[in-house]
């Protein structure tokens, strides 16, 4: 691949995070807090593409400048330039191919993980080293992460006879249980993992796994282990339901508090 198409195929890739960046699109592929660098990343390349082909062209005019001041030697035994040679050799289509991954990028962005992922991979709930102080009254809106790590780790002392609205999408294991779900990001999706509810109490007849549900329930001090990694799961004993759409960023959980 010659110069110009390498600046042709960084410009392109520029434009790509520019546009996943600027729109939600890179939530499904990143975490929201790498926005910025998305952005800076995808400018950076389209300057060097522009860079590079700036220099590219620069660089024959200023040769011929110089073979127009050089006196002539006449012809015998003149042998073509090197580079004039490379100019010509015809440069290989299916390099061009790198420009599919770009196009797929913007035009097939995939699905957010769901209930496939997290079926099939341990839950990730963690001990925090403390729990922020809760409203003395009303609902409670948590995450799923907040209501695992209290239910778990503090066993319930801020939950105990409140009522709580937890978020999430829906998973069934194969005895049928239900779980609402949400995948947490360290970086990126490659590296997303579940945390799980296990749901009890008044529970919609028909569940379909990845539609996501607003639970309505108290605090439970039941638990079972993930059957992937042993890990704990609470449950949650639900009192009402609905369904809801998707939020915008699916891995991100702070839009619910």
């Amino acid at each position: 691949m010659n110069r110009h198409a390498q600046s042709a195929v960084m410009f392109l890739l520029g434009a790509t995070l520019l546009h996943a960046g600027s729109t939600d699109l890179y939530l499904r592929y990143v975490k929201a807090g790498l926005r910025p660098l998305l952005l800076l990343s995808g400018a950076v390349l389209i300057a060097a593409a522009v860079a590079t082909l700036w220099y590219e062209r620069r660089g024959p005019r200023e040769e011929h400048g110089q073979e127009e001041h050089q006196p002539e030697e006449g012809h015998e035994g003149h042998q073509p330039d090197d580079g004039h040679e490379e100019h010509q050799h015809a440069e290989p289509r299916v390099s061009w191919l790198l420009v599919l991954p770009l196009l797929a990028l913007v035009l097939v962005a995939p699905p957010a993980l769901g209930s496939y992922s997290a079926m099939r991979t341990g839950t990730a709930l963690q001990q925090a080293y403390g729990y922020e102080d809760l409203p003395a009254d009303g609902t409670l809106r948590l995450g799923v992460a907040d209501y695992a790590g209290r239910a778990v780790y503090d066993h319930g002392k801020s939950l105990a006879g409140r009522e709580i609205k937890v978020t999430g999408f829906v998973a069934v294991d194969r005895s049928g249980r239900p779980y609402l779900v949400r995948m947490a990001l360290n970086c990126c999706a490659a590296d997303a993992q579940p945390v799980k509810i296990a749901l009890t109490g008044t529970i919609p007849p028909v569940l379909r796994p990845d539609a996501w549900l607003e639970v309505t329930g108290t605090y439970t001090p039941e638990r079972t282990k993930d059957p992937v990694n042993d890990g704990p799961i609470p449950y949650l004993k639900v009192t009402a339901s609905r369904p809801v759409t998707a939020p915008p960023d699916p891995y991100d959980e702070t839009w619910n508090k």
